[in-house]
């Protein structure tokens, strides 16, 4: 077999099993990385690296491995945008964490998501306490938004979220 075409058969077969392993271990995951999430992703590269371009460790055979990817990924991303059937296999739906100030303690428990974490970004969209919530969710992405009751609140955090200018305010 030609050694290109097997760094791409490799490269391709390590991509599919990445993305099955990050759908299966949640999204909450992929947004709250900590030292131990680092050192997984650091240690795995390694790993899959041999995986990816077998004894040719030339740097032809690097780049082809790591082209490989990028058109997989840009592929994969146009599939995504194209396919609501093949979005909604891959990506994960948003889940309500609170609604009117009431915990889905069944969803938080489901998600692995601890009181720490919940009361963190409560904390960091300026929020004391749960019940001032009106809705927090869980995104696809794995970031927690939070909508709350008190008006004067929303305002400042949608002042805070706006960071760039458009060409609207320049003029």
């Amino acid at each position: 077999m030609n050694p290109f075409l097997d760094i791409a058969l490799r490269s391709a077969a390590v991509y599919v099993f990445m993305l099955v392993a990050i759908r299966l271990t949640g999204k909450k995951e992929l947004s709250q990385l900590n030292t131990t999430d680092v050192v997984l992703i650091l240690l795995i590269s390694n790993a899959v690296q041999n995986a990816m371009v077998g004894p040719n460790t030339s740097l032809l055979g690097g780049i082809t491995a790591a082209a490989i990817l990028f058109v997989l990924n840009y592929i994969l991303k146009k599939w995504i945008f194209k396919s609501k059937k093949f979005r909604d296999l891959i990506n994960d739906k948003p889940e309500i964490l609170i609604h009117n100030g009431k915990m889905d303690f069944t969803m938080l428990s489901k998600l692995g998501i601890t009181d720490e974490e919940l009361h963190e970004s409560l904390r960091e969209h300026g929020i004391d306490h749960f019940k001032e919530v009106k809705l927090a969710m869980l995104e696809v992405d794995g970031n927690i938004s939070i909508i709350s009751n008190d008006e004067h609140l929303k305002h400042i955090q949608y002042k805070h979220k706006r960071k760039h200018k458009t060409l609207g305010d320049l003029n």
